[in-house]
């Protein structure tokens, strides 16, 4: 299975000092329930985490006892010990996509609009990127990111699918950009989590992640902002759908 590195970064990014404990709470999770760190792997050690979050190691003890007690990880000792993540995403659910919708459905517009907006922006700064070595690395991520999605099996594909999202803004190298497609992201994530992987829709979405990468990389701006809306509007029209 495949961490993102850059996701990795992007999620853990510092938090700030008057409300340490809760930040770090939130970015651990975040980097749990977007699966950057999937199921079963570790968590960077606890001084590398400790400072890529600018924080203390108290306080990330104390982060990672709160999510140990509530179910998400696990700390193990010895030489292959660390901090593994154990949550799964629940498995679809039509009872739970309705009690969501009925709690959150209202923000749902809300949420499909930021996500919109975060998202064609980076496609469009990324297939403006410029410079050889730049332009290799952007196409390197970018087939790695889709590779690993074609080939994931349903159970994982909601993961791979959000890491190549991720990696888009990532790549821009803005780190607000990046975070906010993380929260774009984290805001649909139990919605998304509640409908069925369908392989009719997998296969769809196939083709318009490669018509993403292909505009990216053939420097379109354009053309690059218009294929993820395409494919944004595909998913909200599915959310809308099984909310109906």
């Amino acid at each position: 299975m495949t961490t993102g590195g850059l996701e990795l970064a992007t999620a853990l990014r510092p938090v700030r000092a008057g409300n340490a404990f809760e930040e770090t709470v939130e970015r651990l999770l975040t980097v749990i329930k977007l699966g950057v760190v999937a199921p079963g792997q570790r968590f960077p050690a606890e001084r590398d985490l400790a400072v890529q979050l600018g924080i203390s190691r108290i306080t990330l003890r104390e982060a990672i006892r709160e999510l140990q007690q509530a179910g998400f990880i696990e700390s193990r000792r010895g030489r292959s010990g660390g901090t593994f993540v154990t949550y799964h995403p629940p498995a679809p659910s039509r009872g739970a996509l309705l009690r969501i919708a009925r709690e959150d459905g209202d923000k749902l517009t809300d949420a499909l609009t930021f996500r919109m907006a975060v998202e064609t922006g980076s496609a469009q700064l990324l297939a403006q990127v410029s410079g050889e070595a730049a332009r290799a690395n952007v196409r390197d991520v970018l087939q790695a990111r889709l590779a690993d999605v074609n080939r994931a099996s349903p159970q994982d594909y909601r993961r791979l699918d959000t890491l190549f999202h991720l990696s888009i803004a990532e790549l821009t190298g803005s780190t607000l950009l990046a975070a906010a497609c993380a929260d774009a992201r984290m805001r649909l994530n139990d919605l998304l989590n509640a409908i069925p992987v369908l392989r009719r829709n997998i296969d769809h979405t196939a083709g318009q992640h490669a018509a993403i990468v292909d505009a990216i990389l053939a420097g379109n701006a354009d053309l690059a902002r218009r294929a993820v809306a395409e494919h944004l509007d595909g998913t909200g029209a599915l959310l809308r759908g099984f909310l109906t």
